[in-house]
């Protein structure tokens, strides 16, 4: 590839400030920056949760990213797009909204720790939306690195439903795995639902009952290179990556411990795009 700044962009599913401090939201903070401090050009999206306070974290929307609907199910769902700014690390986030999926207060499991049912669709919201998004932006990223459950949609969508798109004719993915993978169900019909555009049934290996661990591999399937983001990724999901052939960049507990995982990091993007 050319000689010149390269795009990578962060979809996550958590990330601090704007929610607690979690394995993933700490990374997800903290990675973004160093890889614009090693001279490389950064977004990052992250769905808005409703238990993210707008004004203390001073959110608001962008109109002229706004406004598509997205269908999903055979219901209209208005995307919303809201974005807020890390001042500290020159860093904007954009959100990923919409009132049906993303304005409850918890994450994926309601007050009684109970999955919700339609995680799956939510996911496949935010997965359409953030690459929306980024058409509309008009921004072509060299790599789009996913971390957490819910970006795990997206690494189909580009490969199948997005693949000639010029703006991602030139993507990588990354693919970030830790341990919040579930052996729960998605939404009903999730492996039906998923399909979109010129993806075809065959292009799917989800069940009938498909999981969030079916989703993770599925997501590793249409992946470039695979990060182990923490130290217990469950066993089966490793095997199956390993037996994928791709790059797997195991995790390394003193890196974390001294900042250095940015470097790795940053050396495992660029054999990426070599």
């Amino acid at each position: 590839m050319e000689d010149s700044v390269k795009k990578i962009l962060f979809v996550s599913s958590e990330m601090e400030p704007y929610l607690p401090e979690t394995r993933i939201a700490k990374v997800c903070r903290e990675l973004p920056q160093g890889i614009q401090e090693r001279r490389k050009e950064i977004r990052a999206f992250m769905p808005r949760y409703g238990c993210i306070n707008e004004r203390k974290n001073q959110l608001h929307e962008v109109i002229r990213l706004s406004g598509m609907n997205i269908i999903i199910g055979d219901v209209d769902r208005p995307l919303v797009i809201k974005v807020a700014s890390i001042s500290a690390a020159r860093i904007q986030v954009y959100f990923i909204d919409n009132e049906d999926y993303f304005r409850r207060k918890q994450i994926c499991r309601d007050e009684h720790g109970k999955f919700f049912p339609d995680n799956g669709e939510r996911a496949i919201f935010f997965a359409r939306g953030v690459l929306e998004t980024v058409k509309k932006l008009r921004w072509a990223p060299d790599i789009i690195h996913c971390s957490g459950w819910i970006s795990h949609v997206l690494p189909l969508y580009l490969k199948k439903a997005y693949k000639d798109d010029p703006i991602f004719s030139n993507s990588k993915v990354v693919l970030s795995l830790f341990d919040d993978v579930t052996t729960e169900p998605l939404s009903p019909g999730f492996a039906n639902t998923i399909q979109y555009g010129a993806i075809k049934p065959k292009d799917v290996t989800l069940t009938e009952q498909a999981n969030g661990m079916e989703l993770a591999k599925l997501a590793a399937l249409y992946a470039d290179g695979i990060i182990l983001g923490c130290p217990n990724v469950d066993a089966s999901l490793q095997e199956y990556c390993a037996s994928l052939g791709l790059p797997v960049l195991p995790y390394e507990e003193e890196t974390f411990q001294d900042g250095s995982y940015m470097d790795r990091y940053n050396a495992f993007y660029d054999d990426l795009l070599k």
